[in-house]
């Protein structure tokens, strides 16, 4: 009884372990790069051991991305608990996309387009992050944050193609990702705030750039 009991917690162990190898082998190296072997000799398993928990790489690949999405889910739960207004919601969300897109090798991306079940799967989260944005938003222009003449859906699209696109220029190897990212994003929240919200995101830029210096100090130590 005992030995039957240990086996399924064995099996959900050894599948934490290959998700959390899978996801960051696929985020720092891109996805074509990382052989199911490669997964397997990471992790000091058989390849026949991993086929058993994942039947092929384009499964490891979407739970990849489930995965992903609930950790989202819970960070959101978190900041709505313990933020003052929707600005400072997007604020928090946004960085943390600047975070995930500066540690993701922009191979991922290209690559992904390779698995289309995993690649839909991708863009149906895309397109509920938007959906999202989009009500946050609108909650905003109630909180008077937000201008009332902005249509965010047409905005949103907008602000979502231009960092699509970085994925396919050139302006990365002049300036760093997140600087560009950064650029995109505080400039699209400074047009469609109010005199209140631009108050709000000029002191929230203020703190972020302190963090920065503050870290790149401890880095240099």
């Amino acid at each position: 009884m005992g030995e039957h009991a240990k086996q399924p917690a064995a099996r959900l162990e050894l599948r934490e372990r290959i998700l959390e190898t899978a996801r960051a082998s696929f985020s720092t190296h891109g996805i074509k790069s990382i052989t199911m072997d490669d997964i397997a000799a990471s992790l000091g398993i058989s390849k026949r051991t991993l086929y058993e928990v994942f039947p092929d790489k384009e499964t490891l690949l979407e739970e990849c991305i489930q995965r992903g999405r609930e950790e989202a889910e819970v960070f959101l739960k978190e900041v709505l608990a313990n933020s003052a207004n929707v600005l400072e919601v997007l604020l928090k969300c946004y960085q943390r996309s600047i975070e995930k897109f500066h540690a993701t090798n922009k191979k991922f991306f290209e690559d992904i387009k390779k698995y289309p079940r995993a690649y839909e799967l991708m863009k149906k989260d895309h397109n509920r992050n938007s959906e999202e944005a989009i009500n946050f938003f609108k909650e905003g222009v109630t909180q008077g944050i937000f201008r009332a003449d902005v249509n965010f859906a047409i905005v949103s699209m907008l602000v979502r193609e231009q960092l699509d696109s970085l994925m396919h220029t050139e302006l990365c190897n002049q300036y760093s990702f997140l600087e560009v990212y950064e650029s995109i994003m505080f400039t699209f929240l400074r047009g469609v705030s109010t005199e209140r919200g631009a108050a709000e995101l000029e002191s929230f830029i203020r703190e972020y750039r302190k963090k920065q210096v503050l870290n790149g100090e401890r880095n240099n130590k």
